[in-house]
């Protein structure tokens, strides 16, 4: 496994990171697929407080308790479940998430959290107020560094140049290079690390049945999904030609991916070390899925 610095903060991530929404309570499989993640090189493991309203974290916490000085954990927060349980309503609120962190905390049997990250986030937020918590948090040795995970250009513009957030987790793919035209070049030149998720965009560039994404037509996906197949070989799957094009852009620290079973881990880490795509590869992807562009939030 190779490892990425994310962002300003000293954490060493690995270049695959591990989605742990995709984790289910009644698994049995769980622990065995989380230890396997580690023996296999995977050192960042993504979960919120949203997530089976808390069992996620509580699953992760249990799991990982003897590990964690190997590891780097990363949950998130800003939506706040209803006493009832019917749902949940956004809440940036500094009280809020002040005391949203000690429950986290507590779930993942853990002191400190690595990476806490706002689970969203309008550009109607009192944003200022959502600073100061994370900086409280910092200053009290809670959380070691903060983010967001967004993919809105004019939110992630705001906290770019009001706080010193270390990453913004977006979705990325082959079928979504949204981020390109004005995300990508922001963070990087704010020294800011990117956390993919969808990289794999749901299952269309590994195995799913072609249908409309994002804007593409069902023949674009098609002629998509000829070109990765074209590009797997012997040392590397249609998985891993996904992965490799969205940690083949400079800004990306790691891809969040979600792992079910034992195989779907280990058909995308083994041999995953190997080169990135060439830049010949990169662009002949490209052309068969052109960028698009945000709508909205611009």
């Amino acid at each position: 496994m190779n490892y990425r610095k994310l962002g300003k903060s000293d954490l060493l991530v690995s270049e695959i990171s591990f989605g742990c929404m995709s984790l289910k309570p009644e698994s049995r499989e769980n622990d065995t697929i989380l230890k396997r993640a580690i023996e296999m090189g995977i050192n960042y493991f993504d979960t919120a407080d949203l997530y089976d309203q808390g069992e996620n974290e509580r699953l992760l916490g249990k799991a990982l308790k003897h590990d964690r000085q190997k590891i780097y954990i990363g949950t998130k927060v800003g939506n706040q479940w209803r006493a009832d349980g019917s749902g949940w309503d956004w809440n940036p609120r500094k009280d809020y998430i002040i005391q949203a962190v000690d429950h986290s905390l507590q779930r993942l049997q853990t002191e400190y959290i690595d990476l806490y990250q706002l689970h969203g986030g309008t550009i109607d937020d009192p944003m200022d107020d959502t600073i100061e918590a994370f900086e409280l948090l910092v200053s009290q040795g809670k959380i070691r560094y903060y983010g967001i995970s967004s993919i809105r250009p004019n939110v992630i513009r705001e906290y770019a140049s009001r706080s010193n957030i270390v990453s913004v987790m977006m979705q990325y793919s082959l079928l979504d290079r949204r981020p390109e035209e004005s995300c990508f070049p922001l963070l990087e030149t704010n020294n800011i690390g990117v956390l993919s998720r969808g990289s794999l965009a749901k299952g269309l560039l590994v195995d799913k049945k072609a249908t409309d994404y994002l804007g593409h037509g069902t023949k674009t996906i098609e002629a998509v999904q000829t070109e990765v197949s074209k590009m797997a070989n012997s040392d590397r799957n249609s998985a891993q030609v996904a992965l490799k094009f969205a940690l083949g852009q400079t800004a990306v620290s790691s891809a969040v991916t979600g792992f079910r079973t034992l195989h779907q881990l280990d058909n995308v880490l083994n041999g995953i070390d190997t080169a990135l795509l060439t830049k010949e590869e990169l662009n002949s992807l490209k052309v068969t899925a052109p960028a698009t562009l945000y709508d909205n939030h611009r």
